[in-house]
């Protein structure tokens, strides 16, 4: 038996009904999947770069993940992840075949838990989840406010982002998609 298949077929479906339960509202719910792992490690690091290094490492090691690369910006507000050879990969595409945009990504959710639990940061949240499925790559954005007073920054967190066409080209979440702008 394949254990990663049978997991990711059940956590698709977990997945798939909560939405479905929740009309579309599990999205707010879910930054609890996934951190049980990384807080197992030992995380260290004194800004984001390291402790967003120091996570890579160990989802890596793990096998969770072939290759993670990582970039900040909009004023340091903006971590994308750029996901290689993910074990949840399959699970993304079954919620995606049962008409459900993929909302939860274990790997950026322990990234974010380090990030709060080891710098304190005030909120964050996952912006934005691009799957090609062709290359087996995920483009993972997610905003962070380490202070209340920065939250509502506005910042063009796309300016000069390499991956920008297959960005728009993915159903819109939450990063100031176009179709969620009244016209």
């Amino acid at each position: 038996m394949d254990s990663i298949k049978y997991c990711n077929e059940v956590m698709a479906r977990l997945e798939t009904l909560m939405y479905q339960e929740l009309s579309g509202m599990a999205y707010w719910k879910c930054e609890f999947v996934g951190p049980d792992f990384i807080r197992s490690k030992n995380i260290e690091g004194k800004n984001v770069a390291e402790i967003t290094e120091s996570c890579i490492k160990e989802i890596t090691a793990a096998g969770i993940a072939k290759g993670i690369e990582y970039k900040t910006g909009g004023d340091g507000m903006m971590l994308k992840l750029k996901v290689d050879g993910c074990m949840h990969q399959e699970k993304e595409a079954l919620v995606r075949a049962e008409g459900v945009n993929p909302y939860i990504c274990p790997v950026a959710n322990m990234v974010l838990d380090m990030i709060h639990q080891k710098l304190k940061f005030e909120t964050s949240y996952l912006a934005k989840l691009a799957i090609d499925e062709k290359t087996q790559r995920c483009l993972v954005y997610m905003a962070l406010y380490e202070t209340a007073d920065k939250i509502g920054h506005v910042t063009d967190w796309l300016k000069d982002d390499e991956d920008l066409a297959f960005l728009k080209s993915q159903p819109s979440q939450i990063l100031a998609a176009a179709d969620r702008k009244k016209k």
